[in-house]
């Protein structure tokens, strides 16, 4: 269990190292447009920068496959969230990004929460699932995908409209979020897929099974989605709301349906859903809009 949380610490360092540098890069990059995919790809292809960051965050993905092998999925959601500490540093020393109180607050609570989460988690009571059913995976995908691309247009048609308060981001994290949640389970069960030493007998396994499909929707439409809404709205904000989301939708549903068990100790029980509920009233009760700039 150990060697988990070692690779989701790394994870960590990657993420938040990946996203720093390419909110610096899409600073210095000509507006993008989630409407035009293509060209967000090739604008986004031309800076170094931005290069440098996405392999950062691929990089993290891949750790991601190691903690899946070795820790429970409510775990490794809370590891990761602790990671948040980190993101917040760097965006303030490197992007010059302060939060107001009320988001620091509310950021803190989101940690708190969370490491309720890890708490919750025994090695001994705690076990690590093999696979699930794909059908019972796509069921829980494929509105969830809907839904998270439907956010994201409704954000982005609200924020044309003249005369509204600036956005912070919420609505596109939470957007996001819901389609790293997806990409989260994929990469769980893909990792579940890759048990053999045989390349040819891993490849058949995993290329018959949905999740390389869903990583391939994912990244692409996240890759648009994400870096438009990082460009426009503060990572020290929009990271921390997108992480939330993914790893709750991974914790809950990814613990249901990957079938591993809820804690029977009553203490642990009550931390982790209590933890869970505290992070979403937090995550609901943040304001949707900046302030409005003074004239």
């Amino acid at each position: 269990m150990w060697w988990g949380v070692g690779a989701a610490l790394v994870a960590n360092l990657l993420y938040s190292v990946g996203f720093v540098l390419e909110k610096r890069a899409l600073g210095r990059l000509p507006a993008l447009s989630a409407g035009r995919p293509v060209h967000v790809v090739l604008v986004l292809l031309t800076s170094p920068a931005w290069i440098a960051g996405s392999l950062a965050l691929a990089a993290g993905f891949a750790a991601q496959l190691i903690v899946y092998r070795a820790l429970p999925i409510a775990a490794a959601q809370g590891i990761f969230v602790s990671g948040l500490v980190l993101l917040l540093l760097l965006s303030s020393a490197v992007l010059g990004e302060q939060p107001s109180g009320r988001e620091r607050y509310a950021l803190g609570a989101v940690l708190v929460a969370l490491l309720m989460v890890v708490a919750s988690v025994r090695e001994d009571e705690d076990t690590v699932s093999g696979g699930a059913p794909w059908t019972l995976v796509l069921l829980v995908s494929v509105p969830t995908l809907a839904a998270g691309v439907w956010l994201y247009g409704r954000v982005e048609q609200r924020s044309r409209k003249r005369h509204r308060l600036p956005t912070n981001g919420i609505g596109y994290g939470v957007a996001v979020g819901l389609l790293y949640g997806v990409s989260s389970l994929a990469i769980k069960g893909a990792s579940s897929r890759l048990t053999t030493a045989d390349v040819t007998d891993a490849a058949h396994s995993l290329f018959t099974s949905p999740y390389p499909y869903l990583l391939m929707f994912t990244a692409a439409a996240g890759l648009v989605m994400s870096q438009t809404a990082l460009q426009r709205c503060r990572a020290s904000l929009i990271v921390p709301v997108c992480t939330t989301v993914t790893c709750l939708f991974t914790a809950v549903l990814g613990t249901i349906t990957f079938g591993e068990r809820l804690p029977e100790d009553p203490l642990l029980l009550t931390l982790r859903v209590a933890g869970t509920a505290l992070a979403l009233s937090v995550l609901l009760a943040l304001p949707r809009h900046d302030p409005a700039p003074r004239t």
